[in-house]
């Protein structure tokens, strides 16, 4: 049997894993092999059958080449020159590489930008894109769903900026669970650089721990049982942002990748992830954009049905 890039992608991810010293929450990440591993790629030719068989047994399917790399990364370029009068890039250097500046930036203008850009027609367009539209609605078997909700974050080097461990449904409860997350990476994403990591087959968990919160919740409003904030749940939403502990807790590991331009890693709303600190020595900026997508038919969290905003505590 020939190998496939992604037989070669995670010879590679092998090789490097030993060395990581990944961060979040003033944490370091333990190496060894029962608490670290990494996601295992798979390939468009594999087939439909094959990707989605994959999804519902490990909770993930990390696709590499679903999007064009050159269309990502110009896509890169246009958000980080849109964003570059805010101080936010390097002087001198090219939008695509998204070097942060060495000043601080204004973060306030910053944020104003990203909530124009999440807003313009390009963004969707991207988003929308018939490629990965087609792919979800072979995947999904129907008519997919885009929901208008996207979010999009950078995230800049030698920050201590990290996604504490959760998982999306607690976000999304006022509609279906059969829901898809699309994590777009937008350009290359190291493990050094903060990608997200996903604690092995944790779908099952997630979806025990919502069983469990739903059990809480009964006797809450309506308004309150769907809320990611409801007295009955951690800050924010989140499970921990320990997450050393989490995988020792649960006996288990958390898995990394080295991502490049065109991969989409698709993952259950029960599917816990986290991210760690962007420690890129290049100063590299982390830029992703993580999307819904679920059955056209099927009911559709209304408060998913508006543009994101950073203050509307989803």
């Amino acid at each position: 049997m020939s190998e496939t890039s992604a037989d070669r992608m995670s010879a590679a991810n092998r090789d490097n894993i030993d060395g990581l010293r990944l961060q979040a929450s003033g944490k370091t990440l333990e190496t060894i092999p029962e608490r670290l591993g990494q996601l295992v790629p798979s390939d468009l030719d594999e087939g439909i059958d094959a990707l989605r068989s994959k999804y519902q047994d490990a909770g993930y399917v990390w696709i590499k080449g679903l999007l064009d790399p050159e269309e990502v990364c110009q896509f890169r370029g246009w958000v980080f020159q849109n964003l570059s009068h805010t101080g936010l890039l390097k002087t001198g250097t090219n939008p695509v590489d998204g070097i942060a500046g060495d000043d601080d930036f204004d973060k306030s203008a910053a944020d104003r930008r990203l909530m124009s850009i999440v807003r313009s027609a390009r963004f969707e367009g991207f988003c929308a894109q018939p490629r990965l539209t087609h792919f979800m609605d072979a995947f999904i078997d129907g008519m997919s769903y885009l929901h208008k909700r996207k979010i999009m974050r950078f995230t800049r080097p030698q920050t201590e900026i990290a996604t504490a461990a959760h998982y999306d449904l607690v976000y999304l409860r006022g509609g279906t669970s059969n829901l898809v997350t699309a994590w777009i990476l937008v350009g290359d994403v190291s493990m050094e650089e903060g990608g997200l990591l996903y604690l092995k087959d944790s779908h099952a968990l997630g979806a025990k721990m919502e069983a469990e919160f739903a059990e809480q919740n009964k006797s809450l409003s309506p308004e309150e049982r769907i809320s990611a904030f409801n007295q009955n749940m951690t800050s924010g939403g989140w499970i921990s942002k320990d997450l050393p502990d989490m995988a020792k807790k649960f006996d288990t590991s958390w898995l990394v990748a080295d991502y490049e331009a065109g991969d989409v890693v698709l993952h259950s709303p029960f599917f816990i992830h986290a991210s760690t600190n962007n420690q890129s020595a290049q100063g590299r900026m982390r830029l992703s954009t993580d999307i819904r997508f679920q059955n056209v038919d099927d009911e559709i969290d209304a408060r998913w049905s508006n543009h994101w905003s950073l203050k509307d505590m989803l």
